[in-house]
């Protein structure tokens, strides 16, 4: 097949170009900017675009498909000479159910922890060397790409994201997966210039329950009361399987998971990791994997990138970066980073990143959500809220949404990186939250404070 991808440097979008290039497809594609690793990425397999922008001639009925990506505008030239010449136009997640109509799909939704959960389950499938095929929202130890499309494999494990499909696509990603087995990890009002009300958010995942195939298998997380909630009183004719956290306590900085094998060491920790290995267990032993295989391959598991990663650790100081921006995140990571090393000050620095997270009315959802940490920092560009034409944020508004007295407030990241530098991390746990850079610092420096 020839197939074109509009915006094909996104995080999502060169993966799946990638694996459908290993799949044996010609694969051409354009962007106006692509950063690295997607940058590195495509050229190594001869992918990347001679030069960016959008050019309609590449646009011709010799093409099988074209995949717009959420990068694109509607008013995007290659989509508009595609449309023009009457080519079938897929989403992203349209795509991947074309690949996989005559497959076993499990998809994992929720607001929170649905990277997570897809990463642990293909670890505990990898380490058996059970083949399947996936779609996941990180890159993982020991995989190649976050997309593996083949022809043979009878399952494919998809991470369900709730964010629109495309430009011209308005539907959540979702909602076109027609799971056979799908897990709900749990709901917390996000992506607000979407979905500008938490009924409106919330409904998405009603929707998402009622597209299960009939006969279908729903894990749910019991303990999230929207989530069990909307499980249990769908009328889909699905079987339902809640789980919730397990048995654990924590020694000498390391968590253990009190099971019917044993006591069990963990690489990750905190109760949102926990419920997300409840999970996995669950959606692994409807695959195929029995219990004591699940266990004996999740004690390996050292978490999905930029999800709780230690970046750094020597006897007295431990470095962790996490992808957390959202309210619920934000409270989980630093709650769980407190109790896994009760005897360190923590330290943690928090970038306001993402559309909502820089919104004047969602901004008071964080209240509470850095109480557990004995230093508390806040991060945000000016800059950023220019480029989102939102409206201008005080530091007076962060303060007083946060609720803590003794909240440090940067914007400039000099400033920041300055106060970061200066720290004495001796005893100390450092946590920084973000999906950005806090204006471009650069991790690899960070440790070297150890």
């Amino acid at each position: 097949m020839n197939i074109h991808f509009i915006a094909i440097g996104g995080s999502a979008m060169h993966n799946l170009a990638l694996a459908l290039h290993n799949k044996g497809y010609a694969i051409t594609g354009s962007d106006d900017v692509i950063h690295n690793p997607s940058k590195s990425r495509l050229e190594a397999k001869g992918l990347l675009p001679k030069e960016f922008g959008w050019f309609p001639n590449k646009i011709s009925t010799n093409l099988d498909a074209v995949i717009l990506g959420m990068h694109a505008k509607k008013d995007n030239p290659e989509l508009l000479r595609a449309q023009e010449l009457h080519l079938k136009i897929y989403s992203y997640p349209e795509f991947l159910y074309e690949q996989s109509k005559h497959k076993t799909r499990v998809v994992i939704g929720g607001s929170h922890g649905k990277t997570t959960i897809t990463s642990m389950i293909l670890h505990v499938l990898n380490y058996h060397e059970r083949e399947v095929d996936y779609m996941v929202g990180a890159q993982l130890e020991g995989f190649d790409t976050m997309v593996h499309l083949t022809e043979e494999n009878d399952f494919i494990v998809l991470e369900g994201d709730e964010y629109l499909s495309s430009p011209i696509d308005r539907r959540p990603k979702f909602h076109l997966y027609k799971p056979n087995i799908a897990l709900l990890s749990g709901i917390a009002w996000d992506h607000i210039n979407v979905f500008p009300t938490y009924e409106n958010y919330v409904e998405q995942f009603s929707v998402f329950t009622d597209s299960l195939t009939h006969g279908g298998i729903m894990v749910y997380n019991e303990e999230d009361k929207e989530v069990k909630r909307i499980v249990e009183t769908s009328s889909n004719s699905i079987k339902k399987y809640a789980y919730n956290t397990p048995d654990f306590f924590i020694k000498n900085g390391i968590t253990y998971l009190d099971t019917t094998e044993g006591e069990l060491p963990l690489e990750i920790f905190g109760n949102h990791n926990l419920q997300n290995l409840a999970g996995a267990k669950w959606i692994c032993q409807h695959m195929g994997i029995d219990e004591e295989d699940f266990y004996e391959a999740i004690v390996s598991f050292k978490g999905a990138s930029k999800r709780l990663e230690k970046i750094g650790e020597n006897d007295s100081t431990v470095i962790f970066k996490d992808f957390a921006h959202s309210p619920s995140k934000v409270l989980a990571t630093t709650k769980a980073v407190k109790e896994q090393y009760e005897n360190k000050k923590l330290i943690a620095c928090l970038e306001l990143h993402t559309y909502s997270s820089l919104n004047t009315e969602f901004l008071t959802e964080y209240k509470g959500t850095l109480q557990k940490a004995d230093v508390a920092v806040v991060f945000y560009s000016p800059k950023a809220l220019e480029i989102k034409k939102l409206d201008e944020i005080t530091k007076e508004q962060i303060a007083d949404a946060f609720k803590r007295e003794d909240l440090i407030i940067y914007t400039n990241p000099d400033e920041f990186k300055q106060f970061l530098f200066s720290q004495n991390l001796k005893e100390k746990a450092l946590l920084l939250m973000s999906s950005g850079n806090y204006g471009g610092l650069d991790f690899e420096q960070v440790k070297d404070l150890i």
